[in-house]
């Protein structure tokens, strides 16, 4: 028999009988058997018989699939409930053998069709055999992918609660050994830490002094004729490390998972030097041995790039043990440039113009084999780096000024960037009293405006506690077992019945449906003992002095390390400001403040306004440099630079009081005077006018010298009748020059026109004396009939023949600015996030 047709045959037989029986098992589901079973004992015993039959063809199924596993058999018991969904552990392992199953089958068709070779090595296929995927198929497609991190030789620990020991077993380039810097230290909350291993390596490096030259930047390879080389074997593990050693600048990026694991795993890393890229697979069970990477990362001789290294440095700390000295972040060095953008994706569509690929973004970086577009997609956030390091290194070259320390861009960048690279992972420890913490519960309500009663605040404790429990166990994120909408969703419902938590908590994950009734038992024990339990706007008011307690314990311990010199200058007034000054008196009647607001919740107290306090001469001098205020500073020029002039000490620098009586009587004054205007064009405009005014009006220079001899001190005014003559012959100019201009524009005209003489609608009519006409109001159209229907008619064609501008057409395409800060979230490295 053909074996291809049997296996069909076989097939239709197996689906058929499938199909009947899962029929018969719907119509049986659907009666009450409980009723049936208390009704007729025949029926309970036939049924019973069914189910053991069921059970143990299951049982052999599972035993098969494992191939003689032991222990296999015994997933499931001679029970009905221990294949019930949520019960007992039979149902998790069937799906766990399933998943085995679908996983084992997939491998095997990718091999049949020629996709993945039987030693696992990708094969390239045409392009037409394999049609680009977007995101969301990749990340669809792995939703029940099989958690890599179990087949570790190091399978990660979620409850750790010590100090995080570094994975190193050995130190190159080190210029304090391992041993000296593994000396534990006890931390501002009491916890015993590990400090960095190559502290004394990063604070003692000296950048190169290329960094200082600009230079011609060196083009990059072609993408599209140039190929990344996948390291997933220790043979090229080793072939890539060889070659390294030999770079001068090498281009680093990770990509991160954190969606089904707690702490996140680094799924890949990409690594370029001038001429080659490579793939590393970081999800290999032998990962740990990545550690000789450090000959090459800690070397000093070698300048490490990356972009937005916050938490790369803490990735490879955690999961490869990998440290960087030598660390130039882009990221740093285009806030220092002032760049609108301080992305990945902003950088290379700038000096590139290639545009990043977004979509590949919330693509599951587990999937293996990797697909040729994520491969490329990774691959492309290495391959121009160092080609953009070239162009931002010259433009900060450019930009800075080496003579003045605070115009240095490069030690800037430098700074910045050695902070990052001391960057220290520890272990995530949860605190469920006081919800400090990344993971803690303090950050959502410190986020969210909610505001929950004292039954409410217990159970909110209590669902984030058994979540994180639950996470730790099962190695998800918290995230995938609840999401924090859901957390407040399920706090302010307080749900005492499966039914409803369901109802509340929305989206349901699966871990969340199978453990829902155990989640129930911790709501209802928390509401019972709510009673005894604090407020939270208290907790919260608690925790708020503690914060502001620390915060001030730090800025006295940053005033004690300043010199003396600031200190002086800059710190102590602010550190008396902090003193208790005597409350002014108030009444007592009625309550001035509260600290609770019943729509914002706990309100926010203003240190400023409390802190009431006057300053003294020796503050202001401390913080102001204010010259010592003495009578030399008053007193005249002539009296100190005489040799006989002595000045009294006790001095006061003020004009004497003298009273009205011994005032010398003044004469009032009636004349009339002008303060002349001041400007531009008409300044000199008056001044041609009064220039023959003053002429015939103002008395000879030998007059006017001996009416004003001796009278230096006062103000010459005006005579009413030179106001007048000025203001007349400023009119008849300004007439005349009316009329002139018209009649000049109007010869223009006619010359134009060929000796006819027009006027412009603009011109004003004048008479045959050049006089402006008065205007007729009679012979100007009604405003209240409008217009005729003809003139509406050719009005409507020029406004359609006029192009409409709209000034604000453009205004969108100015660019965005950058953000302040560097805002990672944990666990996300947002790499092209715009």
């Amino acid at each position: 028999m053909d074996p291809q047709s049997d296996f069909q045959a076989t097939q239709d037989a197996v689906s058929a009988a499938l199909v009947a029986t899962t029929r018969a098992s719907t119509r049986i589901a659907g009666e009450d058997l409980e009723f049936q079973r208390s009704l007729n004992p025949k029926n309970a015993r036939v049924l019973d018989k069914q189910n053991a039959r069921l059970l143990g063809l299951a049982g052999r199924l599972l035993k098969g699939s494992a191939g003689g596993a032991e222990g296999v058999s015994s997933l499931l018991s001679d029970t009905v409930e221990d294949v019930k969904e949520g019960e007992g552990a039979g149902w998790r392992g069937v799906v766990d053998r399933i998943d085995s199953l679908l996983e084992r089958a997939d491998s095997r068709l990718d091999e049949f069709t020629g996709a993945v070779k039987k030693g696992g090595e990708e094969t390239v296929l045409p392009v037409k055999q394999k049609p680009a995927k977007s995101a969301k198929a990749f990340f669809s497609q792995t939703k029940n992918l099989a958690k890599p991190q179990l087949l570790f030789e190091h399978v990660p620990r979620n409850d750790e609660t010590g100090a995080f020991r570094p994975l190193m077993t050995q130190k190159p380039h080190a210029i304090v050994s391992l041993k000296g810097s593994l000396k534990g230290f006890t931390d501002e909350r009491g916890n015993k830490q590990f400090p960095h291993p190559y502290k004394s390596e990063i604070e003692n490096y000296t950048y190169p002094s290329s960094l200082y030259e600009k230079k011609e930047p060196i083009m990059y390879h072609p993408f599209e004729t140039t190929t990344a080389t996948l390291v997933d074997t220790p043979e090229a593990l080793a072939s890539m490390l060889a070659e390294l050693k030999r770079a001068k600048e090498i281009a680093i990026d990770l990509e991160h998972h954190d969606n089904r694991s707690y702490i996140g795993i680094v799924s890949l890393m990409q690594i370029s030097t001038r001429d080659k890229d490579w793939i590393v697979d970081t999800l290999v069970p032998w990962r740990r041995k990545f550690e000789c990477l450090n000959e090459v990362f800690a070397d000093p001789g070698i300048l490490k790039v990356l972009h937005g290294a916050f938490m790369d440095i803490i990735w490879l700390q955690r999961d490869l043990g990998l440290y960087v000295v030598g660390l130039f972040d882009t990221h740093h060095a285009a806030r220092a440039l002032g760049y609108t953008g301080g992305s990945l994706a902003f950088l290379l569509l700038k000096f590139i113009n290639f545009s990043a690929n977004k979509q590949y973004q919330m693509a599951d970086w587990r999937v293996r084999p990797l697909p040729t577009e994520l491969f490329d997609y990774a691959r492309s956030d290495t391959h121009y780096l160092l080609y953009i390091f070239d162009n931002m290194r010259n433009e900060l070259v450019e930009k800075s000024n080496f003579s003045d320390p605070e115009f240095d861009l490069i030690a800037r960048v430098q700074e910045k960037s050695r902070e990052t690279a001391l960057q220290r992972y520890e272990h995530p420890l949860y605190d469920g009293q006081t919800g400090q913490g990344s993971g803690g519960w303090h950050k959502i309500l410190r986020n969210t405006p909610a505001s929950f009663s004292k039954e409410q605040f217990a159970v909110f404790k209590a669902v984030h506690k058994w979540r994180d429990e639950v996470a730790r166990q099962e190695d998800e994120s918290v995230h995938f077992i609840l999401a924090n909408h859901a957390l407040l969703s399920v706090a302010r419902a307080m749900p005492t019945e499966q039914a409803a938590l369901l109802g509340s908590a929305s989206p349901i994950s699966p871990i969340l449906r199978m453990r829902a009734e155990e989640l129930v038992a911790r709501i209802i024990d928390a509401r019972m003992n709510a009673e005894d339990g604090p407020e939270m706007t208290t907790v919260l008011a608690e925790l708020e002095e503690k914060h502001q307690a620390k915060r001030l314990a730090f800025l006295q311990a940053e005033v004690q390390s300043q010199p003396q010199t600031v200190t002086e200058s800059i710190l102590i007034p602010a550190a008396k400001a902090a003193e208790p000054t005597p409350a002014p008196t108030l009444p007592t009647s009625g309550k001035l403040r509260t600290s609770f607001s019943q729509f914002w919740g706990s309100a926010c107290g203003s240190t400023f306004w409390d802190q009431r306090r006057s300053f003294s001469n020796g503050e202001i001098r401390l913080a102001l440099p204010l010259p010592q205020l003495s009578a030399e500073i008053f007193a005249d020029v002539k009296d100190v630079e005489s040799p006989q002039a002595k000045i009294d000490p006790g001095a006061r620098a003020e004009h004497p009081f003298r009273s009205k009586k011994d005032r010398e009587a003044q004469e009032e004054v009636d004349d009339v005077f002008v303060v002349k205007q001041l400007g531009g064009g008409r300044k000199r405009k008056n001044r041609e006018i009064e220039e023959p005014v003053a002429e015939t009006l103002s008395p000879t220079n030998d007059e006017a010298g001996e009416e004003l001899d001796g009278q230096d001190d006062e103000v010459v005014l005006d005579d009413q009748t030179i106001l007048e003559e000025r203001a007349r012959k400023k009119a008849e100019k300004k007439a005349w020059r009316k009329v002139e201009r018209a009649t000049k524009k109007a010869a223009q005209k006619a010359a134009a026109n060929g000796g006819v003489e027009t006027m412009d609608v603009d011109d004003p009519p004048v008479d045959e004396d050049g006089e402006v006409k008065a205007f007729d109001y009679a012979a100007q159209p009604s405003v209240i009939q409008g217009p005729s229907k003809e003139e509406r008619k050719k009005n409507k064609k020029d406004k359609k023949k006029a192009k409409v501008v709209n000034p604000f057409a453009k205004a969108n395409d100015a660019p965005r600015g950058m953000g302040r800060t560097q805002r990672e979230t944990v666990g996300r490295s947002k790499t092209f996030k715009g």
